[in-house]
């Protein structure tokens, strides 16, 4: 099964349970990814999650294209992330929840300590100039989102260009 597969499959799964008043326990994560990759790591607030529509189906189309692993960055706790719908998402998800915020370079040393990687085994791409320049003081490549632009050709080519 391609990850692309995969990954609705989960997706399917999720939405499918989701009503039902029972606390489901999803499938396990794709095991798709080559490790020899890139990991693509997604601003989830204002990039792959709109705050009053859910998730932008088009940016996760876009990068289900790539068969790299991705890491959805956010600053929230836990109960953001339930107020925001992060809770069923199709990537991990990783939080320090406000502690650091992205905007703090420590943010991301912490994360990548985490994940055991280091800015060149990564790229971001986030919507918040702040926190994009945070990334970028620690080495991280990263994209600046315009989250009222929506440009998913532009996001494309960064990737394309960095994977």
């Amino acid at each position: 099964m391609r990850c692309a597969e995969q990954i609705s499959s989960l997706l399917v799964y999720l939405t499918s349970t989701e009503g039902e008043g029972v606390a489901a326990i999803p499938p396990s994560p794709p095991n798709c990814y080559n490790t020899n990759m890139k990991t693509i790591l997604v601003d989830a607030i204002g990039a792959l999650v709109l705050k009053e529509e859910g998730l932008y189906k088009p940016m996760v189309d876009m990068l289900d294209t790539y068969p790299n692993k991705k890491i959805i960055l956010t600053n929230a706790n836990n109960k953001e992330i339930q107020k925001f719908g992060l809770t069923y998402l199709p990537y991990e998800l990783f939080t320090l929840q406000h502690d650091p915020e992205k905007t703090d370079p420590e943010y991301f040393i912490q994360m990548l300590d985490h994940f055991n990687l280091s800015a060149s085994d990564v790229v971001y791409f986030e919507h918040n100039d702040k926190a994009k320049q945070s990334a970028e003081s620690v080495g991280i490549k990263t994209y600046f989102y315009d989250e009222n632009q929506k440009d998913i050709e532009g996001l494309r080519n960064f990737l394309s260009d960095n994977l």
